[in-house]
């Protein structure tokens, strides 16, 4: 979902889910080059009719944050790097995760091992 959107309209949206709700000037602080507030409040106005951003009025001006939880965002992504590297595969996809084992600390592979079971439980959300 959010990778149908053009570089400029994602990179607002990533900052927003790095930097957590934000005016139009930390938006543009955060950008990789500079963009005026007007074409930053456009892209955001575009974000919003597309349903990724909402806006809320606060002491501050407008604020906007993502409108799609990052547990969302971060399951589409991962669901198109296992389309299109993985050829669907999450298995292939797991494999090569696990295969990154060397920079993964044991907290996180048991971490890993308590998923694989709920999985199995079929108690996984």
């Amino acid at each position: 979902m959010l990778s149908s959107l053009p570089p400029r309209e994602r990179e607002i949206v990533d900052v927003l889910y790095e930097r957590g709700a934000s005016t139009v000037t930390e938006i543009g602080e955060a950008l990789s080059d500079e963009l005026s507030g007007s074409a930053i409040r456009a892209m955001l106005k575009r974000l919003e009719a597309k349903g990724f951003v909402a806006r809320e009025a606060s002491d501050r001006g407008f604020v906007y944050a993502p409108s799609v939880s990052d547990k969302t965002a971060r399951k589409s992504a991962l669901s198109q790097v296992v389309r299109v590297f993985f050829n669907g595969s999450a298995t292939s996809a797991a494999a090569a995760l696990l295969g990154m084992q060397d920079e993964m600390t044991g907290a996180e592979l048991d971490e890993l091992e308590k998923m694989i079971a709920k999985a199995r439980d079929g108690r996984m959300q």
